[in-house]
């Protein structure tokens, strides 16, 4: 396939990518009764721990007056609080209430199984490539959200 081919075909391949995991999410997160976003800060949240406001918007890369909004939804339907910085009490923390959530584990084990059936059927070679493309266009996509802001 010629180098033309092969990135028209990286596109093509990217958008429906982008489409599948904006289309599960959604479903997602109306079964959580949540608006994607609101189910994705959560997501940052189980990865990163509890985070103020400013580094949920560092690591989302949405403009930190819409992050203000998000946080007081999530604390209205009871999946978040805020929490004083033990440290710095002029600082809130945000986190998540884990029991808010306990239940919803379940949404995501088809994808789990068939993402794990995937990944066996790589090298750890390969393995290595792909995780190195999907950090970098995370990033990349990271830059080009914040610049939405």
């Amino acid at each position: 396939m010629s180098r033309e081919r092969l990135l028209a075909a990286l596109v093509e391949a990217g958008r429906e990518h982008s489409n599948t995991a904006v289309m599960f999410h959604a479903a997602v997160s109306a079964r959580m009764g949540l608006g994607m976003t609101e189910e994705k800060t959560l997501d940052l949240l189980q990865r990163l721990g509890p985070l103020a406001a400013g580094e949920i918007a560092e690591h989302s890369g949405l403009a930190p007056a819409s992050v203000s909004g998000l946080i007081d939804r999530l604390e209205r339907k009871g999946f978040v609080r805020r929490i004083r910085d033990t440290e710095d009490r002029r600082r809130v923390i945000v986190e998540i209430r884990y029991d808010s959530i306990a239940g919803f584990g379940v949404l995501f084990e088809d994808l789990v199984r068939g993402l794990e059936g995937l990944y066996a059927t790589y090298t750890d070679e390969q393995l290595e490539l792909i995780l190195d493309f999907l950090r970098r266009s995370a990033e990349v996509q990271r830059a080009a959200t914040a610049g939405l802001g």
